[in-house]
């Protein structure tokens, strides 16, 4: 009595469902082992394909990579849309916010390294990495100029008052979250209380007025 192959058995996976297998042992590599490390065949043999089903789906690493770092980042920004915006206090659409964006990072951890880790070694994939942060950015720095108390805490609404701010919360977010990927036995809340702590607090003052000026160097307290 003759038996058919296990691969007769098994259901011939979709176009998106290979892609998908495609995305995910991708995105698993290029987080451990960085843009240059990575090669199509071990993404493919990680995916259960062969490179030329990778390459039925982008033309080359390097848009493979690009693609990775824009999904990732628009889900990370869904995140901020859903969450920040709304009619309740501020303090509660700021926690809500990085509560959903640090569940993001619990549940996504190698794309976190993936996003916050800048590459390098490859001029090319630190060029991508550069323009996918800045266009994400952007997007993000308009819900952030709409918020009252922006002019406080940056000095303006537009320009460079307002990057700079970015810059400390990316700086405090992203460096947080590459932290507790490593220390993943610490709870997500700790994580939210300490991030709420070193970027809320500040904010919330200068939404009230307060606002820390040079002078005081020369005249503290």
């Amino acid at each position: 009595m003759s038996t058919k192959p296990e691969q007769a058995n098994r259901r011939r996976l979709s176009a998106d469902e290979r892609r998908e297998l495609v995305e995910g042992a991708a995105t698993e590599l290029f987080a451990a082992r960085g843009y240059r490390g990575a090669s199509i065949e071990d993404i493919a043999r990680r995916s259960g394909v062969t490179p030329p089903v990778v390459y039925d789906h982008f033309p080359s690493k390097l848009d493979l990579y690009r693609h990775l770092l824009s999904k990732h980042f628009a889900e990370l920004r869904s995140i901020w849309k859903g969450d920040f915006l709304g009619d309740d206090p501020p303090a509660v659409r700021a926690a809500r916010s990085m509560d959903g964006w640090f569940a993001y990072v619990e549940a996504n951890r190698a794309a976190s390294r993936l996003l916050f880790s800048q590459p390098s070694g490859d001029p090319k994939a630190e060029a991508v990495h550069a323009q996918v942060s800045a266009d994400s950015q952007a997007a993000v720095m308009k819900l952030f100029a709409a918020e009252p108390g922006s002019a406080g805490l940056t000095g303006s609404v537009a320009g460079e008052g307002l990057e700079m701010a970015w810059v400390v919360l990316r700086g405090v977010l992203q460096g947080l979250a590459l932290w507790w990927v490593e220390h993943p036995e610490v709870p997500r809340e700790r994580v939210v209380a300490t991030a709420m702590n070193s970027l809320w607090i500040g904010f919330e003052r200068s939404a009230a007025g307060e606002a820390w000026t040079p002078d005081q160097l020369d005249h503290p307290g």
